[in-house]
């Protein structure tokens, strides 16, 4: 016998590569869409970027469903095993990740449609459980206040140094500070709690201080 016969026999010919169980079919691609609804709750709900993305949220979704069916396609013929191989190997897929905690939510939803393909329920289970309870750990020690990025124009040198008085106890960072003829113009990171904006009341009743601006500061913050 020669390789070619071996390579037939073991593979093109067996039938374990080429039967369709329906039933198997629809309960591995429910459980797919299942997860991935569960996947899409948990961004929706502990999503704190900037602008919320719709778009991105139902991808997650299609994802897993669509990673449920190639590994369905995968492990039920070995022919089209090898051709969605070579076809996915020539296709380039560039999306910004804007957020390096989306391109977590992309994991979870194709590793949770590829082990719903597989049959691994217990383990797309548990792993989701798991990563809402790691989530939820790192969520609930994230700091209580906010940030702010204040915007401060006066005039006089005295002025800049009685604002940062006025300031107190509360957390500050001078990030810019442009001197344009008699006024100057003072951005600075702020962090209070919640609703504690006692001081912008301060600064704004400062002889010279012409107008303050606050930006709400939602990107990552340490400290």
């Amino acid at each position: 016998m020669s390789v070619k016969d071996v390579i037939k026999n073991s593979f093109l010919s067996n039938d374990s590569f080429t039967k369709t169980d329906v039933e198997q079919i629809v309960v591995s691609l429910i459980a797919a869409l299942l997860l991935g609804l569960f996947i899409y709750l948990v961004y929706r709900v502990f999503y704190a970027g900037v602008i919320y993305s719709k778009s991105f949220a139902v991808t997650i979704v299609g994802m897993t469903v669509l990673t449920c069916m190639v590994t369905l396609a995968i492990s039920t013929n070995v022919v089209i095993s090898l051709g969605m191989v070579g076809a996915l190997s020539i296709v380039r897929f560039r999306t910004a990740i804007k957020d390096p905690l989306d391109l977590l939510y992309l994991f979870w939803a194709i590793t949770a449609g590829i082990t719903a393909g597989a049959q691994m329920y217990l383990l797309a289970v548990s792993s989701s459980i798991i990563m809402l309870v790691v989530i939820i750990i790192f969520y609930s020690r994230s700091s209580s206040k906010i940030v702010y990025v204040a915007v401060i124009h006066y005039t006089g040198d005295d002025t800049g140094d009685k604002i940062l008085q006025e300031l107190g106890k509360i957390k500050y960072c001078i990030k810019s500070k442009t001197l344009r003829g008699q006024e100057t113009e003072l951005a600075m990171e702020i962090s209070v709690k919640k609703n504690d904006l006692f001081f912008e009341e301060k600064i704004r009743n400062l002889e010279n201080v012409k107008d303050v601006t606050l930006i709400q500061y939602n990107g990552e913050y340490h400290g």
